[in-house]
């Protein structure tokens, strides 16, 4: 891990500037999570949502993002590096925001980037007015970490069940 000690982590705007390494970034951080999911989950469903390979509905789903955005989309940097990100949504009627997407780097994970870009996004929903923030990941074993990182910050689980079929 790297020391970060004397680095301090920097949460800036998104600008387009950013959208190579953002990307990048992201495919590597969630590899080990796809690699653990497939395996974990019904191929049929897998198949219906990655047919082309989860990395293709990755980058069209967080291209997208970068583009029309979410109500705030920002880079921490750490040594002027991207080291991850996070998409922030804000939902009036629901007195919420959402942590939409939330990408770090694995070099930097466990180093206090995710806790800083959540504390930003705690900021930012708190500004807009609203009472409480919602984030969203997956039960299987390769989202445990994000659950850990999630439950760390003080987020409570909502009993939600998720059921698939073939027809």
């Amino acid at each position: 891990w790297p020391n970060m000690a004397n680095q301090a982590v920097a949460i800036v705007p998104f600008t387009h500037v950013y959208r190579k390494d953002v990307l990048a970034l992201s495919l590597r951080a969630w590899t080990p999570v796809f690699e653990k999911l497939e395996p974990a989950v019904q191929p049929y469903v897998y198949k219906a949502f990655y047919p082309n390979g989860w990395q293709e509905r990755q980058l069209g789903e967080i291209g997208s993002i970068l583009d029309q955005g979410a109500d705030d989309v920002c880079v921490a940097l750490v040594d002027n590096k991207v080291a991850g990100w996070i998409g922030i949504r804000i939902h009036r009627d629901d007195s919420m925001g959402e942590i939409y997407i939330l990408a770090v780097d694995p070099h930097y994970q466990k180093c206090g980037v995710g806790s800083a870009l959540m504390d930003h996004a705690f900021h930012h929903i708190k500004a807009a007015g609203m009472a409480m923030v919602m984030v969203e990941t997956g039960d299987d074993v390769g989202h445990a970490p994000s659950r850990a990182a999630y439950e760390s910050k003080g987020f409570t689980r909502w009993p939600v069940a998720r059921y698939f079929r073939p027809l």
